[in-house]
C-alpha cells in the first residue's frame, strides 16, 4: 500500500513539473516583430497596420515585398504632411513632413500614411466627393477641396473599406 502510494506521489509529481515545464516553454515564445528595412522604424507601426488591415478584408499585402520605403523629413510645400511618389518601374516612396509628425496624434498620422500607402501600393487617385454632411466620403481626399474630415476611432472601418474596396462606396 505504502508503494502504491509512493507511486502515485511520484506520478502526480511528474505530471505537475511536465505540466509545468511546458507552459514554461510556450512562455518562451515570442512572436517576430514585423520590421520594414526600407522604412524609418517609427513608421513600422502603421506600415504593419495597413498590411493588417488589408488582411482583415481578405487581401494580402506585402509591403517589403514591394520595396515600398518610408521616411519622415521636412516637405517644402506648404500644408502637405505625406507625399508618395511613385512611377510603373519602381516602388512607391513614402515621405512624412517631420514638423507634421512631431505635431500629430495617432490616429491622423495613420489616416496619413495609409492615404500616401493608398497612392503608392493601391494606385488610387484623389477622391474629393462628400456626404450630404460636407464630410469627406474617403481618406483618399486631396485637401484642397471643401469637405471636412472625420476620421476617428468611430469612422476607421468604414474609411478603411472604402480605402480598399473603392467601388462599393
Amino acid at each position: 500500500m505504502v508503494r502504491l502510494s509512493l507511486k502515485l506521489f511520484f506520478l502526480f509529481a511528474g505530471t505537475i513539473v511536465l505540466l509545468s515545464t511546458c507552459k514554461k516553454d510556450e512562455a518562451l515564445i515570442v512572436p517576430e516583430e514585423r520590421s520594414f528595412p526600407l522604412v524609418d522604424q517609427r513608421l513600422w507601426p502603421y506600415f504593419e497596420a495597413f498590411e493588417s488591415e488589408a488582411a482583415a478584408r481578405g487581401i494580402s499585402i506585402d509591403l517589403v515585398e514591394e520595396e515600398i520605403t518610408g521616411v519622415i523629413e521636412a516637405i517644402d510645400e506648404e500644408h502637405v504632411a505625406g507625399q508618395c511618389s511613385y512611377s510603373p518601374f519602381t516602388p512607391g516612396d513614402v515621405t512624412v513632413d517631420d514638423e507634421f509628425w512631431n505635431n500629430s496624434g495617432t490616429n491622423f498620422r495613420e489616416f496619413i500614411i495609409f492615404h500616401e500607402l493608398g497612392h503608392c501600393y493601391l494606385k488610387r487617385d484623389h477622391r474629393e466627393d462628400s456626404d450630404n454632411f460636407g464630410f469627406c466620403k474617403s481618406i483618399m481626399r486631396s485637401g484642397v477641396e471643401d469637405c471636412r474630415d472625420r476620421y476617428n476611432t468611430q469612422t476607421r472601418h468604414t474609411y478603411i473599406d472604402e480605402l480598399f474596396f473603392p467601388g462599393n462606396f
